[in-house]
């Protein structure tokens, strides 16, 4: 079993407000309500959700307006602001999964709040726990024109692969359905990853040294990727990568808010 850790802190200064308690479903779900019932069904017995503390009320009167959430499951809230020094901003991603580290016992899955990743990734990725050692982490890795919108371009973590090992990640920028170069089988990463909690070790040494360099900026970010990749540049972590069919459904704009309704309409 394993705990899913909920990365909800985001501003979503693009979308204009809070993009993870934004209604996306056909009963007014969230996309983190998908994403708690999909690790709930693989087999997650905790969920820490990492908020700030300007929206904690509002996320937990989401879900008492939705009636609560299943008793069954062991439920922490964890304010990132109160980890670290203060700013406005955010630290990162790496440094919202590190402020869960006490809400953390064993194995766990890392999501983002307003993205959908569909039930069998959450499952293929709980099964790859399963045989997860303590230094070793599992991505997920998605096909690329299943992530792609209908229009635009966005930015994707294009994964470096040998066999189910990952080698690296590469941001590349500017990618629309209608013009990139990448093959059908390309695999890219949406940020769903699962971690042997001596992770968290790795991850403090790694926030100390972002903050030697980069206390005094106020929009540095320690982000999890370079969090991970400093590791598998170590030689401290071995990445493994299961991939999933699903389709990935996400909003950045409020105009992307009625697609992503209508796909998920038809799942």
């Amino acid at each position: 079993m394993f705990t899913l850790v909920v990365m909800a802190a985001g501003l979503g200064s693009r979308f204009g407000g809070t993009k993870q308690l934004a209604r996306v479903g056909p009963n007014g779900e969230a996309f983190l309500d998908f994403a708690i019932a999909d690790a709930r069904a693989a087999g997650a017995e905790r969920v820490a959700l990492i908020v700030r503390s300007d929206i904690e009320a509002d996320v937990k009167r989401h879900f008492e307006a939705r009636g609560g959430l299943p008793g069954d499951l062991d439920v922490a809230y964890v304010r990132q602001d109160e980890h670290g020094p203060s700013r406005p901003k955010p630290w990162g991603t790496a440094h919202a999964v590190l402020s869960a580290a006490e809400a953390v016992a064993g194995p766990f899955m890392v999501c983002n709040a307003d993205d959908y990743y569909g039930p069998t990734a959450y499952a293929a990725l709980a099964h790859s726990i399963q045989r997860m050692a303590e230094n070793e982490a599992w991505l997920c890795g998605y096909r690329l024109d299943h992530t792609l919108p209908g229009e635009g371009t966005v930015t994707r973590g294009v994964c470096q692969v040998d066999g189910d090992r990952l080698t690296g990640i590469v941001e590349q920028e500017g990618i629309s359905r209608a013009d990139h170069t990448f093959s059908e089988d390309t695999l890219v990463s949406m940020n769903l990853w699962a971690f042997s909690p001596t992770f968290f070790d790795a991850l403090q040494y790694g926030f100390n040294l972002f903050l030697n360099q980069h206390r005094d900026n106020p929009t540095a970010e320690y982000l999890l990727p370079h969090a991970v990749a400093a590791e598998m540049t170590k030689g401290a972590l071995t990445v493994k990568v299961v991939t999933t069919e699903e389709t990935w459904i996400g909003v950045t704009n409020p105009d992307d808010l009625e697609v992503a309704r209508a796909a998920l309409k038809s799942r």
